[in-house]
């Protein structure tokens, strides 16, 4: 028989730092009993819900994204394997649950996660996780607090069962944080390129006497290794951006090519962070 399974999907595109999932999250859990699902979390130190900022490029093209970060509830949990006495485990509808009796005083389990999720409740003495919810879900909530509070819709709580997530993982572009660690994560994200991958970006301008100005409608082509990769033209700003490019990657060649103005080639390589580059077309000789 088929089971569905509890799955979170956030865009990181529509997260905006307001930290209200953060708070939904100590609103319902810090002094909170609820038994046989979590003690009361604690008033201070990290929260169980947590957003990460990275700021990509440098000025005049400047973007920051913001990754909202919790329990994964992973199909292949470390923590899981750590707790081999059952003090965490796994529901049948994929919620990784940490039992507030048995896993007293296992300060260990919290670096058993390599996503760095679990939290050490000093007060209570136990490790504790964002469980999903999981006692609204059991009273009839249709979602966890954190996706009702989301002013842009950037989280999602969807119940499916295996085949239909990765079904839309595939068509959605949806990736897990760190897939090398093959933990088989339950927390999916959308966009997650404006996070872990750089862009190659940049201006594009033209003289004439003693006057520069933007180029609207330049073409532009992203080349690696002599295959043409993206195309673009440049707005009314005269920009261009290549995203999701891998780091370490090169080397690359920009070609911008105007009717009017002329062409410039520009050539870079990406280590880790985003590139912006200025492309002054030059007229085509006669």
């Amino acid at each position: 028989m088929t089971v569905d399974k509890w799955n979170l999907i956030v865009d990181v595109a529509l997260c905006e730092n307001c930290n209200n999932c953060v708070l939904a999250a100590k609103d319902e859990l810090v002094g909170n009993d609820f038994p046989g699902y979590s003690a009361p979390h604690a008033a201070h130190g990290p929260g169980v819900i947590r957003i990460r900022r990275k700021v990509r490029g440098q000025t005049p093209m400047v973007d920051a994204a913001y990754l909202p970060v919790m329990c994964n509830h992973c199909d292949d949990a470390p923590c899981i394997k750590a707790a081999a006495d059952g003090s965490i485990a796994k529901r049948a509808d994929g919620i990784v649950m940490i039992d507030p009796v048995k896993a007293k005083g296992r300060r260990d389990l919290v670096e058993a996660c390599p996503y760095g999720a679990l939290v050490w409740n000093e007060t209570e003495q136990l490790p504790q996780n964002w469980f999903f919810d999981a006692h609204l879900l059991d009273a009839g909530w249709p979602a966890p607090r954190c996706v009702g509070v989301c002013p842009t819709a950037a989280i999602e709580a969807a119940k499916l069962s295996d085949a239909a997530m990765s079904e839309r993982a595939a068509r959605d572009g949806l990736r897990t944080l760190h897939p090398e660690w093959a933990t088989r994560p339950r927390v999916y994200y959308r966009h997650l390129e404006r996070f872990d991958r750089c862009f190659i970006g940049g201006s594009v301008s033209a003289s004439s006497g003693t006057r520069t100005d933007c180029v609207e409608g330049a073409s532009v082509e992203l080349h690696l290794r002599g295959d043409i990769i993206a195309r673009t033209l440049t707005d009314s700003f005269g920009d261009f951006k290549f995203d999701a490019l891998t780091p370490a990657t090169g080397p690359y060649e920009i070609v911008v090519r105007h009717a009017g103005h002329g062409e410039a080639r520009l050539q870079t390589t990406l280590e880790a962070e985003s590139l912006v580059l200025d492309a002054l077309l030059q007229p085509s000789p006669p």
